[in-house]
């Protein structure tokens, strides 16, 4: 049984999942235009902003397969975005890290989709943009406990 609290963020909740699912779809249209498939990019994404990283752990972090990953990998092995180098305390491991090409072309990305944000919180009142920023802060708290 939900206590009053929780059913009062109920709501709150339900509002909140529904806007990041929308804003995240309505970003990745600005990855139309770049040469990467959404699977990609976040995968490259994590290798850019978490690698070096194993095979295994990048797979765990976007909830995919093992050898889905290794697919994902491999493509992007073969465009040059990313490496493949034997962990030195493991001989059995590879970690994967971005290349420079592989790191300017997720950094673009981001910079296309942090644009299309500006340009909406742009458009809103000054008093809309302090709430905004506000919110991002406690948003960034709950996300961090999650």
């Amino acid at each position: 049984m939900l206590s009053e609290t929780q059913k009062s963020s109920q709501p709150t909740a339900e509002r909140l999942h529904s806007a990041a699912i929308h804003m995240l779809r309505k970003l990745r249209r600005e990855d139309e235009t770049g040469s990467l498939s959404a699977p990609r990019l976040s995968a490259l994404s994590v290798v850019v902003f978490g690698g070096p990283i194993t095979l295994g752990d990048l797979a765990a972090a976007e909830q995919v397969r093992p050898p889905t990953m290794t697919r994902i990998v491999s493509a992007l092995e073969q465009q040059g975005l990313v490496f493949r180098k034997q962990n030195a305390q493991d001989g059995r491991s590879v970690n994967i890290s971005a290349t420079a090409a592989g790191k300017r072309l997720l950094l673009k990305a981001r910079t296309r989709r942090i644009r299309a944000l500006v340009r909406q919180i742009n458009a809103l009142t000054a008093a809309e943009q302090s709430l905004l920023r506000k919110a991002a802060h406690v948003l960034a708290k709950v996300v961090a406990g999650m």
